[in-house]
């Protein structure tokens, strides 16, 4: 069984990221810096309503306009533009006003529907449909263990809250688009992408053409965090283009395009009752709860919960549950897998209700969730000695005091919460050339968001040769390498870490055999690579058990303060503690924990797609409108790590962001005495649970939805008796 070094020289240190140096100096070319000689402009025209029947579209204007090369419809028959900003045609010109200039001249003839984009008028039976032969919300997926009715019978002590988490955006600093170009036979890309082999096979199958006849390239990418996985329509319209006009095209989306059309995190609205017996233990758990994926919570998905469902019950051990969960259809564009997608929305209406529950049984949050978090895995055992960890650092048991009672108008208060991930890795492969002046090459087709993979690689060669990690070169994001896969699910580093283990042991037994050298590594290394000649030693190795595995578990602790006058809350200080295995880099791992903490942040505090119900416009599409945390809304972030290398590498940018608008939202509760049931938490939001404001629909639910699953004979429905794996 292979296995990390035991005294490892860099695994687990700090090592300075080997593309640090060309990405602060601006030489390192993104896919929007890519321009080849006689590139065209790619621009879309999409659909100005929220629901239109298309019946034709005439391209003959815009393809006489000065500078045009190509304009080509996204569909050819009659359909359905079901979202405001859907692709119906594209052109490609020489420069920027041409293209815009042509857009204004092609003539859609449409039928205007009805159209519906709030979630809540949506559930209602009379709405208008987004499916004219489905109702918004289908059937829900119903989920149930034990014998939930009789637990809560026998329960002493039941509590049921309302809580909903907002659309969240994208907004990747690097928008979405690509460069295409045909040349010959081959279609070269390169792509703002998180899947290199999932964007090259996803062009060939809708241009049906050889997947050997596609290539695409990402060197450096802005920011995915599970948008960017596949071609998107305006990867296979610029592919289109290029192929109609031989030139290169680029087609990189306007900031506007970006909150219209490219995904976002579901909604959701939960309603949940628990019930606990007189020792404190969780006996019953039942949740009613629908979001929305927007378009994507269609016909097709609506009777399994769409793409807007979640784990439920979160981590904790309860042996009666009864879950009912479903999507609704709403004409807007599709969601997108975002950063641990369902547990923030997961973790924060579980965490809300144990604290509801604690404060009821008049027992401290984390002595509640100490005598709960029981489940008998890897993740919840190591969750247990986080909350430990986490309390000792933070500095729980001194500050904790009931809710309100710290003295002013600026009330401070703590909350805690805790999440788990999955993980792992999978059959990357990769290719090792060592050259006859000791220089090393690594290729990997995997690609790097950011995150520090070609770091990453070259840290492990460096381990296995004896070498410094800035004499390896580590080449990825290329569909011309050994095959990975897409960087999703903290997976990357799983993945790509044992198969760079593989591949450099196979060539340091290449190297000893050729070499005759017994250990050719360290001061020896030069001598042993004198022996290889002219042609280069090049080894292939792959991704191999026992070098990686699943499941972690992590916790946070927040502290904040309320300004009860303006509604203001500000984050004092955040304790993070964090299981990913082993360390590969601990600089980079810490600066994923931070990542995911300040996009928690923004998820707690700031950040919602608000859009107009009337016009179906996005009311703040940009960095500007669109709020997101800043430099002066930092608190102390503390992060632990716990480095386990006899676990394997498992990844960590995803867990780390799961607790922490949950831990928020039980700090803000423990300082006001009321709870904020929805995020994110605005000042309006607090001043109106204090009171200080009329109360918002959004700041109360109970009253709009608290039954809609008695309305809708969701009781009726026979649940499965098997939960969901990993629930």
């Amino acid at each position: 069984m292979p296995s990390w070094p035991q005294n490892p020289k860099y695994l687990g240190k700090s090592s300075q990221r080997v593309d640090g140096p060309v990405k602060v100096t601006g030489a390192a070319r993104y896919s929007s810096d890519i321009h080849n000689n006689g590139w065209l402009y790619g621009m879309i025209l999409r659909s100005k309503w929220a629901n239109a029947k298309i019946h034709s579209i005439d391209l003959s204007a815009a393809l006489n306009s000065p500078g045009i090369k190509a304009a080509i419809k996204v569909r050819e028959d009659e359909f359905i533009a079901h979202f405001y900003g859907q692709e119906l045609a594209a052109v490609a010109g020489t420069n920027k006003q041409a293209c815009l200039d042509a857009l204004a001249l092609i003539k859609v003839d449409a039928t205007e529907l009805p159209h519906v984009v709030d979630e809540k008028t949506a559930v209602n039976p009379d709405s208008v449909r987004v499916f004219p032969d489905f109702p918004n919300i289908g059937d829900p997926r119903v989920r149930e263990n034990g014998e939930v009715d009789q637990a809560f019978a026998q329960a002493t002590t039941i509590v049921e809250g309302h809580y909903t988490t907002q659309i969240q955006m994208h907004h990747c600093l690097e928008t979405h688009g690509n460069t295409a170009h045909q040349q010959g036979d081959t279609l070269t890309v390169w792509a703002s992408t998180q899947g290199v082999f999932s964007v090259r096979d996803g062009l060939a199958g809708n241009l049906e053409i050889p997947q050997n006849q596609v290539r695409v390239i990402s060197d450096f990418m802005g920011g995915g965090f599970g948008s960017k996985f596949g071609p998107g329509v305006e990867g296979i319209l610029a592919s289109r283009l290029t192929r109609q006009t031989g030139l290169p095209v680029k087609l990189m989306l306007p900031r506007y395009d970006e909150a219209k059309a490219v995904g976002y995190r579901p909604s959701s609205f939960q309603q949940i009752r628990m019930g606990a017996d007189a020792d404190g233990k969780i006996i019953a758990f039942e949740m009613n709860a629908f979001g929305s994926a927007g378009y994507a919570s269609g016909p097709s998905t609506a009777g399994g919960g769409g793409r807007a469902g979640f784990p439920a019950p979160y981590i904790y051990d309860i042996p009666n549950t009864r879950v009912r969960q479903a999507g609704v259809a709403l004409n807007s564009g599709s969601a997108r897998a975002f950063r641990a997608p369902g547990h923030p929305q997961a973790s924060f209406g579980m965490e809300s209700i144990m604290d509801e529950m604690a404060l009821k049984l008049k027992m401290d949050p984390l002595d509640f969730r100490l005598k709960n978090d029981t489940h008998d895995s890897t993740p919840a055992e190591i969750r247990r000695k986080e909350w430990k960890l986490a309390a000792e650092r933070f500095g729980w048991k001194k500050k904790y005091r009931s809710p309100r009672s710290s003295p002013g108008i600026i009330k401070t208060g703590i909350g805690l919460a805790g999440g788990t991930w999955g993980g792992g890795g999978r059959g990357t492969q990769a290719e090792c050339q060592i050259n006859a002046d000791g220089s090393v090459e690594l290729r990997c087709g995997t690609q790097d968001l950011g995150t520090g993979t070609r770091t990453l690689m070259a840290m492990i060669a460096a381990e296995i040769f004896g070498l410094e990690p800035g004499q390896v070169t580590a080449r990825l994001g290329d569909t011309l390498f050994p095959p990975s896969g897409g960087s999703g699910g903290s997976t990357t580093a799983a993945s790509v870490s044992p198969a760079i283990h593989n591949v450099c042991h196979n060539a340091l037994k290449e190297l000893r055999e050729m070499s005759g050298v017994e250990n050719p590594t360290g001061d020896n290394w030069r001598e042993a690579c004198r022996k290889i000649g002219i042609q280069p030693l090049i080894a292939q190795g792959r991704w191999v058990e026992g070098l990686s595995s699943r499941g972690v578990g992590g916790v946070q602790m927040a502290e904040v303060t309320v300004d009860t006058e303006t509604g203001v809350v500000k984050i004092k200080k955040i304790v993070c503690v964090q299981d990913c295995g082993l360390v590969v880099n601990q600089l980079t791992c810490e600066s994923q924990a931070y990542g995911g903490v300040i996009m928690g942040i923004g998820y707690a505090l700031f950040e919602e797609r608000i859009m107009d119900p009337l016009s179906v416009v996005v009311l703040n599409p940009n960095f500007e409108t669109y709020k997101l945390p800043g430099a002066q809304d930092m608190p102390e972030i503390d992060i632990t790590l716990l480095d386990m290398p006899e676990r394997g590498v498992i990844g960590v940018g995803e867990p780390v962001t799961i607790p922490t608008a949950a831990a928020i939202a039980n700090a803000v509760a423990n300082a006001l005495g009321v709870r904020i049931p929805s995020i994110p938490i605005t000042p309006d939001k607090v001043l109106a649970a204090l009171g200080e404001v009329p109360n918002k629909p959004a700041a109360s639910l109970a009253g709009s939805w608290g039954n809609f699953h008695k309305k809708l004979h969701w009781d009726e429905i026979q649940p499965a008796q098997a939960p969901e794996e990993g629930h």
